[in-house]
């Protein structure tokens, strides 16, 4: 009896615990619809690209004129610009000092010159003149002696050499009365032309030599070249800044209106025309497209470098750059990533 009904109902019992199992093992069914739509286009014939968002200016990148240690950063990310606004400040300590140097060497050029332009002092003329009746003296002293000698009717009774002597202090007092008056009418005459040209000079390149190191140290300050915004900040008080690295320092654009720098793959270039309708939707939100106005091509074809992530996506080719403008007030941030389609109509350029 129990061998006819107990394997049928061992079997029964073994069948419904299997069913129970694989019920419970089974995973439930999910929807695997993604849970935000794809991006569709809205043109019947259309390219696909990857945009890039960008300033209109395109992005800046701040680098510094020469390498020194950062004293200050004046701005921060989101900062509004002007153009001519200090962005960030490089050591001029040394500077300073060389233009203080300058400095008082102009000034020891300037007092050089003027020196000679005031020449002659008036308190410098008395003395010569003295000098002259003084000569004039010695010269009347030396005639009245050479006279007396020469009044003496007997030879005999004088030497010829005092008569000699006394000739030649004449001519020596006369001598020293043309020296006199000539270093009279030199000193009367100023400053020698090539003396104040020579002087002129100095100061002209001490000027130079301070507007030099000025220059110099205004170029430590960094500055805006336009009028934007403050993208990216990557330097910090008390870092040092290379001049010529290839790290951006600070990042720098235009605040409105937004670019679209879309890159089209090399095989569609040609299907690419000017006037062609196109549409930009944020990466995640497909339902938001932005009509796009038409900028510019970049005519010179460029290895791909904004890569989209895709799995499937070619990394080895070479894409056209268009720019594309973002109506006026955009919810997008400059480098997000945005789909954008193009219509074509069969490659009119």
């Amino acid at each position: 009896m129990v061998i006819k009904y107990g394997l049928p109902v061992l079997a029964f019992i073994a069948i419904v615990l299997a069913v129970l199992s694989v019920l419970h093992t089974t995973p439930p069914e999910v929807d695997a619809s993604p849970p935000l739509p794809p991006p569709s286009s809205p043109f019947a014939e259309q390219i696909g690209a990857a945009g890039m968002v960008e300033t209109a200016s395109e992005n800046i990148s701040i680098g510094v004129p020469v390498s020194g240690l950062v004293m200050k950063v004046s701005v921060r990310p989101g900062d509004k610009l002007r153009r001519g606004q200090p962005l960030l400040h490089l050591d001029d300590r040394a500077l300073q000092a060389e233009l203080s140097l300058r400095e008082s060497t102009l000034g020891l050029a300037e007092v050089r010159l003027a020196r000679l332009q005031n020449a002659p002092r008036a308190e410098e003329i008395p003395p010569f003149e003295a000098r002259i009746e003084e000569a004039h003296g010695q010269l009347a002293d030396a005639e009245i002696q050479m006279k007396l000698i020469e009044s003496v009717s007997d030879r005999r009774a004088i030497r010829i050499e005092d008569l000699e002597k006394r000739r030649k202090n004449v001519d020596i007092a006369a001598a020293r009365l043309r020296e006199t008056e000539a270093a009279l009418a030199l000193l009367k005459a100023g400053s020698w032309k090539q003396d104040l040209q020579v002087a002129e000079a100095e100061v002209r390149q001490a000027r130079r030599q301070v507007e030099q190191t000025r220059t110099d140290i205004s170029r430590l300050t960094v500055t805006s070249p336009i009028d934007g915004k403050v993208l990216q900040v990557n330097i910090r008080a008390g870092e040092y800044a290379t001049a010529g690295a290839s790290q951006n320092l600070m990042l720098i654009g235009s605040d409105a209106p937004s670019h679209i720098r879309a890159d089209v793959d090399e095989k569609d270039a040609w299907r690419v025309h000017r006037d062609a309708r196109a549409v930009a939707s944020i990466r995640g939100n497909s339902q938001q497209q932005f009509p796009l106005r038409f900028v510019r091509i970049e005519p010179y074809v460029v290895p791909k470098r904004n890569l989209t992530g895709d799995a499937a996506e070619r990394v080895d080719t070479r894409v056209l750059q268009i720019l594309y403008a973002l109506p006026e007030g955009s919810p997008v941030y400059v480098g997000q990533q945005m789909d954008v389609f193009i219509e074509s109509t069969g490659g009119k350029n």
